[in-house]
């Protein structure tokens, strides 16, 4: 099969995009080894440099692992733990997609609605509303991390380095959400950023009240210059976090629903009491 010549996406993401569905879909089983690299550079009638990169999506992702001298296979329970790429372009399918993210800086966030976005900039996706909200610490006053390793001192150049990522990306959100509207691809889009005096140790998504993940941050101490001064420090890593998906099922009985439901109870009890509109 030949790529499609009017999808705008480069060739590996189409690539990786088509291999995801498969997985997620069960058409290669858990366990189960991919075509060789050679295999689907024919099959997509792509270059080998092409599938290199798309594999090295879907191995990012958490859905295959790749044995030396074997090949690449389909990772075993794919949905614990998952990629949330595919998960949230299935959200913006919906007619009214909702996010909501508690965490550190919403970094990962903002790289991985890129695609779907673009999607409903080119017209291959057409919700009608999004809403967003960002639930993130308050960095004027000393955290748990980042913290220098000497002492565990509170630095407030570390704190002024965590607000401007947060600030960066909370921003970039909204950009690029709420432009959908003033360009009339969407009807209605918001993107709403509230702060609250916690540490953030973990993440949460909540995607259109429905699916959850959920993962805690990883630790490391790390060296940098901040502020024009080499400073050693513990810092969080929110790439590096191993993301579990909890969907609701059918019923309000099941294990996945009740998870939905007490993170959404969660969310809604710090959005509504403690947090409050500041500059993260």
């Amino acid at each position: 099969m030949s790529l499609d010549p009017n999808d705008e996406r480069p060739p590996y993401l189409q690539v990786s995009s088509v291999l995801r569905a498969e997985i997620l879909t069960k058409k290669f089983e858990p366990g189960k080894q991919l075509p060789s690299g050679p295999e689907l550079a024919k099959r997509f009638e792509v270059a080998r440099g092409t599938v290199t990169r798309a594999l090295d999506m879907l191995r990012d992702e958490g859905l295959i692992v790749t044995r030396k001298g074997s090949g690449s296979f389909v990772r075993e329970r794919t949905e614990r733990p998952v990629g949330l790429r595919p998960h949230l372009e299935m959200a913006f399918a919906d007619p009214h997609v909702t996010i909501d993210f508690a965490g550190f800086s919403s970094e990962t966030l903002h790289s991985a609605m890129q695609e779907p976005l673009d999607k409903i900039r080119a017209g291959r996706l057409r919700p009608e509303s999004i809403e967003v909200r960002l639930l993130l610490p308050d960095t004027t006053g000393p955290m748990a991390v980042p913290t220098l390793v000497d002492g565990l001192a509170d630095d407030p150049a570390l704190r002024d380095r965590a607000r401007d990522i947060a600030l960066t990306n909370a921003a970039g959100i909204r950009h690029s959400v709420e432009v959908l509207a003033e360009l009339g691809l969407v009807e209605k889009a918001s993107v709403n950023v509230k702060v609250y005096r916690a540490t953030s140790l973990f993440k949460l998504y909540i995607l259109n009240r429905r699916d959850v993940f959920f993962g805690f941050y990883p630790l490391r101490e790390r060296t940098m210059e901040v502020a024009n001064e080499s400073r050693t420090f513990y810092d969080i890593t929110g790439k590096d976090t191993t993301l579990f998906h909890h969907a609701a099922g059918p019923d309000g009985e099941s294990m996945g629903s009740q998870y939905v439901q007490q993170a959404t109870r969660w969310f809604e009890s710090i959005w509504t009491t403690i947090a409050y509109e500041r500059e993260a």
